[in-house]
């Protein structure tokens, strides 16, 4: 029997729906925090650290993330995650009512990185208990270039209300998204957790779940291991994150001080790179149908090289819009892809741990390569380090020609592993 077209399914469009609505809010904040950083410290060093810190928290997160997404109710999570959310952006202009202080930004970002990583985790497994397995690709898709629109307005919205009211007037707005999608998550229903008849059978002790839930990470870790196509994706991946967490910043800083332009510029900017992603994520479904995995995923970092490679060697704004549509337009691609295979190999009762251990472990050098990243740009300029964040992307295709990366439909020859007693 084929599957419901997504348009008909009530779930999903309510989900897509609010989600595109919190990602808009989410674009606030992405270019009126660093405004807000740079605003006060002048520093791109300082752009960086929050950047890490944020990276930490998720990373730190991740280890026992997944666990939670796979045992607890999932809608309830992503409930809970942007009900914290809501209230931690909301203090940031709150305090800066009252009296800035820098401190409070690390502090938010910190915790708010938490909830942020809680939520992405729970995020990419309510999405295979929404819609059939075949429809996954597609319904990424949806999400991601709808995400995308939200990129391409949010910044430009949030770069035109910084600069009337304040950057804390655009995370103020970032604040009252999560609320709009604490209300739509409230109107929708996932399909129960599939699990194997011998877990979902078993009734273990507490104890025996509590060791469950802290060996949640290892499960993850050793399915992605057995896996080769993810095990590749992970150790390349590792590299690529190590280098692309900071480049927003590195953005913004370049818009900012390398060529003077405003607030404004900058969002308009990043609203290409939201456009690209848009794109790209309308084109996926199709690209992956006709090219297969392998060529996408490495024509989109080959793609990402040269956005980068432009970004070092220019000094029109133009020309770094460019950049950014490119950028955007490549990450998307990798990302979709890569998020697609996971869900469609991954038994549902173990993608939250497979999901998790993915981001902590490629995500692990991530914090300490945007510090680094933003501290050598505040030193000694842009060009030097994108030249060498170009090479690194550019060198990394040409490793995955040697890997099952290259594979076309991977997700069509991997056995799933049989279970551990403890997953």
């Amino acid at each position: 029997m084929p599957a419901r077209p997504l348009r008909s399914n009530r779930d999903f469009t309510i989900f897509w729906g609010v989600q595109a609505l919190s990602e808009l809010g989410n674009a606030f904040s992405l270019v009126a925090l660093p405004l807000l950083v740079l605003h006060t410290t002048g520093s791109a060093a300082q752009m960086g650290l929050l950047t890490a810190i944020a990276g930490v928290g998720s990373m730190l997160t991740g280890l026992f993330g997944g666990a939670f997404a796979d045992r607890f109710d999932r809608r309830r999570m992503l409930m809970l995650s942007d009900t914290a959310r809501m209230v931690l952006y909301g203090a940031i202009p709150l305090c800066w009512a009252i009296s800035p202080q820098i401190w409070v930004l690390y502090v938010v970002m910190a915790l708010a990185s938490v909830f942020e990583m809680m939520f992405s985790i729970t995020y990419v497994t309510a999405v295979s208990n929404l819609v059939d397995r075949e429809q996954i690709t597609e319904a990424n898709g949806k999400l991601e270039a709808t995400n995308a629109i939200a990129y391409i307005v949010g910044p430009a919205l949030a770069g035109l209300v910084a600069g009337l009211f304040g950057a804390t007037a655009a995370i103020a707005i970032n604040a009252a998204s999560f609320g709009i999608s604490v209300i739509g998550l409230a109107l929708i229903r996932l399909r129960p957790t599939e699990r194997p008849a011998a877990v979902a059978t078993e009734e273990a002790p507490a104890r025996q779940g509590r060791r469950r839930m802290h060996s949640g990470f290892m499960t993850g870790a050793r399915f992605l291991w057995h896996n080769p196509v993810l095990r590749a994706l992970t150790v390349l991946l590792t590299i690529a994150t190590f280098l692309n967490l900071g480049m927003t910043d590195v953005q913004i800083y370049q818009i900012r001080h390398g060529l003077g332009q405003s607030e404004r510029t900058v969002g308009y900017v990043l609203a290409l790179s939201g456009l690209g992603t848009c794109i790209s994520a309308a084109a996926t479904a199709r690209l992956r149908r006709s090219w297969g995995f392998g060529a996408c995923w490495m024509a989109s970092y080959t793609v990402c090289g040269l956005a980068v490679l432009l970004l070092a060697l220019t000094g029109s704004v133009t020309m770094v819009a460019a950049s950014a549509f490119l950028y955007g337009f490549g990450m998307s691609l990798a990302g979709i892809c890569s998020m697609s295979l996971r869900q469609q190999v991954t038994p549902d009762h173990l993608l939250g741990r497979v999901t998790s251990a993915f981001w902590t472990i490629h995500s692990s050098l991530a914090p300490l390569g945007a510090f680094l990243l933003t501290a050598l740009v505040g030193r000694v300029g842009a060009r030097g380090p994108l030249l060498g964040v170009a090479a690194v992307l550019l060198a990394l295709v040409g490793a995955a020609l040697f890997t099952p990366i290259r594979q076309r439909s991977p997700e069509q020859t991997f056995v799933v592993p049989t279970p551990s007693p403890e997953v």
